[in-house]
């Protein structure tokens, strides 16, 4: 298979630099697969799977927010958050889960602080999925 340039940098620093030969992310649009070859585009992340493929084999992690670009055959992907499925405290994640479950039960928040709370859910919805698809590998 062809590959391509991939970096992946996060504001805590890079996730990873090398070649890929596929890589799969959530759009705010829907899911997105890249290969060698694809198109020039620019798009905003939603919160999902990345999934990155090389020749040493799959990887997958927490993607949430940010910006992935494609030009000239070079893909950059920016993402707010960036977690590896082996690095996800578990426990942390299913934690954070029942904390925003049980903001979202607080019928004084306000529609800002119910959004922050939907937003923390999701978050943690993903980051445990993640994790869990990790320990049934």
């Amino acid at each position: 298979m062809k590959s391509f340039p991939l970096k992946i940098v996060t504001p805590d620093g890079p996730q990873f630099e090398g070649e890929a030969t596929e890589l799969i992310v959530r759009t705010i649009s829907g899911d997105m697969g890249i290969m060698a070859g694809h198109i020039n585009c620019v798009t905003s992340l939603g919160m999902g799977r990345a999934v990155v493929v090389t020749e040493e084999g799959k990887r997958e992690a927490a993607c949430i927010g940010g910006i992935l670009s494609v030009l000239n055959g070079e893909v950059n992907l920016v993402p707010t958050t960036f977690e590896w499925a082996d690095q996800i405290d578990l426990r942390r994640a299913e934690a954070a889960e029942q904390r925003a479950r049980k903001l979202l039960e607080d019928k004084r928040l306000s529609a800002v602080e119910l959004r922050l709370a939907d937003a923390r859910l999701k978050r943690a919805l993903v980051r445990k999925s993640v994790a869990s698809s990790m320990l049934s590998h």
